[in-house]
């Protein structure tokens, strides 16, 4: 157990201090410990590549919830857009 917790706190470091920016790494940390901890399961050396892989993964679909939210706030000021210019002039009930 403390070789697992070893090598996933080394991948969560390593993966850190490589990042240029680390406000920019939404989700990699995360994604590095989970993918070290299952590519340590797998086999010898693998939790490097895991947690190489994890933050991949991690990054990615923190990437793609910030989209989502993005193109959610967008829709939502057009409609508030929409609505005000349909409004325009009439009492609100």
């Amino acid at each position: 157990m403390k070789a697992v917790l070893a090598i996933a706190a080394t991948a969560l470091l390593a993966g850190t201090l490589a990042m240029p920016h680390a406000a920019d790494a939404k989700g990699c940390t995360k994604g590095a410990a989970v993918g070290g901890i299952a590519g340590h399961e797998v086999g010898s050396g693998h939790g490097v590549a895991g947690a190489a892989a994890g933050c991949a993964v991690g990054h990615h679909e923190a990437k793609k919830k910030d989209e989502a939210k993005q193109q959610q706030a967008e829709s939502q000021n057009q409609n508030n857009a929409q609505n005000s210019q349909q409004n325009n002039g009439q009492p609100k009930k």
